[in-house]
């Protein structure tokens, strides 16, 4: 069945950055050749901000992309002289190209991540230069272990991210497993701890040849006690959140210890270990200070001149309004910053909001330094909705209404 059908062009369906009862404008053109695809772009693709949506033969979307302007990303596809061997490889296989209007730039990257969550086009993890997989660090329950996921279905301790590169958190996970003594097999393995009644005793043996090591408190066969592995739980997250750092001072102590006794081999894993606990550590470190010091409202203006004001807390893009210009607007206005930074808006999961947002608005930012000095806070924005009402309840009371 196609994405999208001949006789209804659903479009890319709801999202959580655009205003609530804004309905976008979405357009598509359809061909059977690249010729026809380019001929059809060129007569109708607007020059606006806005995301776009590469569909295959068989209905798949297989390319998401964002543009501040979309006409002119959109032809740069068919320019087999400049463009890459990859943006050749999507658009000869692209028989329907979608848009949808975005208010603005910043938006339009809102909205291009949300669709590849949405969507997982193949183009866009796989082979895509500068683009790869976001992942979450996770703490899971029962006997917890660390493990890294790219969807956490918020049942978990903690989830921290998000990461970039599966590669290195996968190698994190598993010192930091390794260097707590917590499980990491499959969650189908039975477990049982020392304190809990058996009702056929035994000899039990590991199910695996960590437990031998000294790298495992060995859940799996009753090596150890409910009490021993939640202190072991309670270490990993102390050091996730960075509260506990005594594990770079062991690892500093036995990289000085091997190499004073010329043991250079076991020097080195220690530098090794110590290196790839310091990089979770500062990226830890990074989220938590985006988290904690980006909250914010964002007004941006985009091309139609409308200004839009992004809530940001803890980092993330948590809703989008519009900025207050009489009574209806501001009331509007006035709910959404309540319910944003005075409590948690309903309906959100835990993958909405450890969203990527996060790296999105650090990197806008830090891009445009500038435009740092249009935000407003929490009480400015609400003292702007409440001057905004009175206006306009004085102009009523002028009028006789």
């Amino acid at each position: 069945m196609a994405l999208f059908p001949d006789e209804v062009l659903v479009g890319f369906g709801p999202s959580r950055f655009r205003i609530a009862d804004l309905v976008p404008t979405t357009e598509s053109v359809r061909g059977k050749r690249t010729s026809i695809l380019n001929k059809h772009v060129r007569e109708q693709a607007p020059q606006v901000p806005g995301v776009y949506g590469m569909i295959d033969p068989h209905g798949r979307v297989i390319y998401i992309g964002k543009a501040k302007n979309l006409r002119s990303r959109l032809l740069c596809y068919f320019r087999e002289q400049s463009r890459d061997h990859k943006a050749g490889k999507i658009i000869g296989r692209t028989r329907l190209l979608v848009w949808e209007h975005c208010a603005d730039e910043f938006s339009a990257l809102l909205r291009e991540l949300e669709l590849i969550r949405r969507f997982r086009p193949r183009f866009n993890v796989i082979g895509q230069p500068g683009r790869e997989r976001y992942v979450y660090l996770c703490l899971g329950r029962d006997p917890a272990q660390v493990y890294f996921s790219k969807d956490p279905k918020g049942k978990d301790l903690a989830v921290y991210g998000p990461f970039v590169g599966r590669g290195r958190i996968a190698d994190a996970v598993r010192a930091v497993n390794l260097h707590f003594g917590l499980r990491d097999c499959a969650n189908t393995t039975n477990f049982h701890f020392s304190d809990q009644a058996e009702l056929f005793p035994g000899e039990q043996t590991a199910k695996c040849i960590r437990y031998e090591l000294g790298s495992c408190l060995g859940p799996c066969a009753g090596f150890c006690s409910r009490k021993q592995y939640h202190a072991a739980i309670q270490k990993t997250k102390a050091f996730l959140d960075g509260r506990d750092d005594a594990i770079f001072r062991q690892y500093e102590s036995r990289m000085k210890l091997a190499a004073g006794q010329m043991q250079y081999e076991q020097a080195a894993v220690a530098r090794d270990k110590l290196e790839l606990f310091s990089n979770l550590r500062n990226r830890l470190k990074f989220l938590r200070t985006a988290r904690k010091s980006t909250s914010f409202i964002y007004p941006l203006a985009g091309p139609s001149g409308e200004v839009l004001w992004y809530l940001i807390h803890g980092g993330e893009v948590r809703s989008v309004v519009r900025e207050p210009v009489d009574a209806t607007t501001a009331t509007l206005a006035k709910e959404q910053l309540s319910a944003v930074f005075e409590g948690i808006l309903p309906g959100v999961g835990v993958l909405e909001r450890c969203v990527d947002s996060v790296l999105i608005v650090t990197s806008w930012f830090r891009k445009r330094p500038d435009e740092q000095a249009l935000l407003l806070n929490y009480q400015n924005a609400l003292a702007k909705c409440n001057a905004m009402s009175s206006i306009a309840s004085s102009e009523s009371r002028d009028t006789g209404y």
